[in-house]
């Protein structure tokens, strides 16, 4: 009767070590891992899913992973099973747009939205980033990394004055309020090779799905005419981050 009961035990304990850790082409799984899948010549593939059969996935766990065969990439949930957020993991998700406009005046009194969304670089998601004349529109809350490079000229003012003097500022505009770090140059003249300047920002923002980005600009100073330098010298990159 004892031999029977230390048979059992033996087999109950057999059973829970080797369930306990999976070797799959190796029989020395790492002692850290439940899962552990060895090969030299092949690789794992996990369930291959469109976006909308991704979306349909009732209650999907935290940190499930699938492939997106729509968008060739692997997503998984950031967030909870009853608010889900698919986050691509094989390269950032960004947009990128230089300027095409060369009158515009960035030197204006008030602020206003500078035509910087003039040619499309790239768009890594369409679904994600929608652009309307000088606005952007995140459809997904997350947080988000924002540069901004704006090279502009000042512009002679056609009252024999050259030495009138600008100072133009930026800000990223979040709905339309501009937000964060200014960018400013001081004065910059026309005059003996001085008329040009150039300015950056990099700001991360928490951006609600629906809100816009833009960049707005306002005179730092004088009033002559200030313009973007030539077209594709100025630009905005946006990058989901979290």
């Amino acid at each position: 009767m004892k031999k029977n009961i230390y048979l059992v035990i033996l087999l109950y304990c057999s059973c829970y070590f080797s369930f306990a850790q999976v070797g799959i082409g190796t029989t020395s799984p790492d002692p850290s891992s439940v899962l552990h899948i060895q090969s030299l010549d092949k690789g794992i593939l996990v369930p291959r899913l469109t976006t909308i059969q991704i979306n349909a996935i009732t209650n999907p766990a935290n940190g499930l992973l699938v492939y997106n065969t729509d968008l060739n990439e692997y997503q998984f949930n950031c967030a909870t099973p009853a608010l889900p957020d698919w986050i691509k993991i094989s390269h950032a998700t960004s947009v990128k747009y230089s300027n095409t406009n060369v009158t515009t005046n960035l030197n204006a009194a008030s602020y206003t939205n500078a035509p910087i969304f003039g040619a499309l670089e790239w768009n890594d998601d369409t679904t994600l980033y929608t652009q309307s004349g000088n606005i952007l529109t995140v459809n997904t809350t997350g947080r988000y990394r924002i540069t901004v490079n704006i090279a502009y000229v000042v512009q002679p003012t056609g009252d024999n004055n050259t030495e009138r003097r600008a100072s133009v500022e930026a800000q990223i505009a979040i709905n339309g309020t501009p937000t964060g770090a200014i960018g400013n140059t001081g004065y910059v003249r026309f005059a003996n090779g001085q008329e040009e300047a150039s300015l950056h920002i990099t700001e991360v923002f928490n951006i609600t799905a629906g809100q816009t980005i833009s960049v707005q600009t306002v005179r730092g100073g004088n009033n002559p005419v200030a313009s973007f330098r030539s077209a594709g010298t100025s630009n905005i990159y946006i990058e989901r981050i979290k």
